[in-house]
């Protein structure tokens, strides 16, 4: 995270409360709540033309407003980030695309809580990857004594398009760690009770996902308790995991008080987090909040500087969201990057079983850090490419083998998943693509690299004829560009998904997950109409 960008987001929040109130340009808004006192507004230079085939302007894709509320409510404080769509690219001119892996899943719950409260979520919330990483790949777990396998295939895209393309799905299974065997945990929860989490979606829901949480530990594992309203305070000293009374009644005592000072609770956390560090264990800080901060600096220079240097030293940042209708969507995901964790949306206590009961050594124990893929398409056979996701994820190129540059984290037993859609030349042959992943032991500090190849006779020739986990990865990112009005969706709409995904459901019978993207999508494609 660079000081260039959040100071430009700064900008844009200015933006979109100026355009939220109906105020003239020029009016700075009467409210202290989103920008320091004293802060200067930087404008970032025009950003040069795109390098690659982009989708044309007169195809109506101006960018969304950074500032963007449900359609058909009154402007509120939902603030998103538009980071563009991914450009179709000549092999001739770039056959390298390298991006950081990525097992954030916020953007599909958020999503999903606008349509099951009867709104089109805004397009800026849409982050394709999350959607596709929320689901279920099935990919075989890698041999033993391998920390990751690598899985291809692909099949032609179902979608209406005026050419044919394939789809390419590039999977990433890492190994699972028993919930016997995880590592110890030293937590440091750190829970904003500022009187924006005054609702039952917010604190008393972070409340309950807690308990959740805090059952499942045991006596070698220790957790703290930081909360913050005007200012921030310890209400619970390292305890063991064992004292699960005395945990327990500390957060059922939260109540909502004053304002949202998240720079004082986030610095108080980490200093808790840095006091009770075990490093023989998985140090980690879990802010819950809704995003909002109107005390305090979070801007650059502030404590994004020290988030990174603990994540450095050990202590790394989940963050989990929390709320509707003055939600920080671009605060939350980037702290969990800055801080190489993860960011997770909770809506309601079933998404809070899924990430701290069923999933919860995936959820705390990281397996790679700084891990990145780079897929190296072969220039005779790929005519060109497209990442379908992962716009804010990019690595440059000459980047993947630098072992400082910092990317993603991956928890044990999680996968990963990325989805090309690529143009082939007419009766190619031979090899497609390279996959190269990278990463560092978490542990040992050494740095692995695998690779391995996908050749044409490899892609089925049909769609109907792709393992079903491969069809499904294709409807939702369809779900999702369909959402995010995506120009290369301008032929589909939600009824073609809804075809596609009604289909392929009855092949992943007994997923519930997939139950309710049925529902979802069904809803979409009613409000669309």
């Amino acid at each position: 995270m660079t000081a260039k960008f959040l100071v430009h987001f700064a900008l844009l929040v200015l933006v979109g409360l100026i355009s939220a109130c109906g105020a003239p340009a020029a009016t700075a808004p009467t409210s202290e709540k989103y920008l320091e006192p004293g802060a200067q507004v930087y404008e970032e230079p025009a950003a040069p033309a795109a390098e690659y085939e982009s989708a044309p302007a007169e195809e109506g894709l101006a960018a969304p407003a950074p500032h963007s509320a449900p359609d058909n409510d009154p402007a509120d404080d939902m603030f998103f980030k538009d980071y563009g769509v991914n450009p179709m690219v000549d092999v001739e001119d770039d056959n390298l695309s390298t991006f950081a892996l990525d097992v954030d899943t916020g953007s599909y719950t958020v999503a999903r809580s606008y349509v099951m409260d009867g709104n089109i979520p805004p397009t800026d919330a849409v982050r394709v990857e999350e959607f596709i990483n929320y689901f279920e790949q099935g990919y075989p777990f890698p041999p033993e004594r391998r920390a990751f396998g690598i899985h291809i295939d692909g099949a032609p895209s179902p979608f209406a398009q005026t050419e044919r393309y394939e789809m390419m799905r590039v999977g990433i299974q890492g190994y699972e760690v028993p919930e016997d065997e995880r590592k110890d945990v030293s937590l440091t929860f750190v829970i904003d009770v500022s009187g924006s989490m005054d609702m039952d979606n917010r604190l008393e829901l972070v409340k309950r996902s807690l308990e959740l949480l805090v059952e499942r530990l045991g006596r070698r594992d220790r957790v703290s308790i930081v909360v913050y309203g005007s200012d921030a305070r310890v209400v619970l000293e390292p305890t063991p995991g064992d004292e699960q009374d005395i945990i327990l009644r500390a957060i059922r005592r939260l109540r909502p008080e004053g304002s949202t000072n998240a720079e004082a609770g986030l610095r108080l956390g980490y200093q808790m987090a840095s006091e009770a560090f075990n490093s023989e264990a998985i140090n980690r800080v879990v802010l819950c909040s809704d995003g909002v901060a109107n005390v305090g600096a979070t801007g650059a220079g502030s404590i994004w500087e020290e988030i990174e240097r603990y994540a450095r030293e050990g202590i790394t940042l989940t963050s989990i969201g929390f709320g509707m209708d003055n939600y920080n969507d671009v605060l939350m995901e980037q702290l969990a990057d800055n801080g190489d964790g993860f960011y997770a949306y909770v809506d309601d206590i079933k998404e809070a079983e899924r990430l701290f009961v069923d999933d919860l050594t995936s959820t705390l124990q990281v397996i790679a850090m700084n891990a990145k893929v780079q897929v190296e398409f072969n220039p005779e056979v790929v005519a060109r490419y497209r990442l379908v996701g992962y716009e804010n994820r990019d690595v440059a190129d000459e980047d993947f083998r630098e072992n400082d540059v910092d990317a993603g984290e991956i928890g044990a037993g999680h996968s990963v998943t990325a989805l090309y859609e690529i143009k082939l030349y007419p009766e190619a042959e031979g090899r497609i693509a390279t996959v190269f992943l990278r990463w560092q032991d978490p542990d040992t500090g050494e740095v692995v690299e695998l690779s391995s190849d996908f050749n044409a006779n490899e892609m089925e020739r049909d769609f109907e004829d792709a393992d079903p986990y491969f069809q499904w990865t294709v409807i939702v990112a369809e779900y999702a560009e369909v959402l995010r009005d995506s120009y290369w969706a301008r032929e589909s709409s939600f009824g073609d998904v809804l075809v596609e995904a009604r289909r392929v459901a009855d092949e992943l019978i007994r997923d519930p997950d997939v139950e309710e993207f049925v529902e979802l999508v069904r809803k979409a494609n009613r409000l669309d109409d």
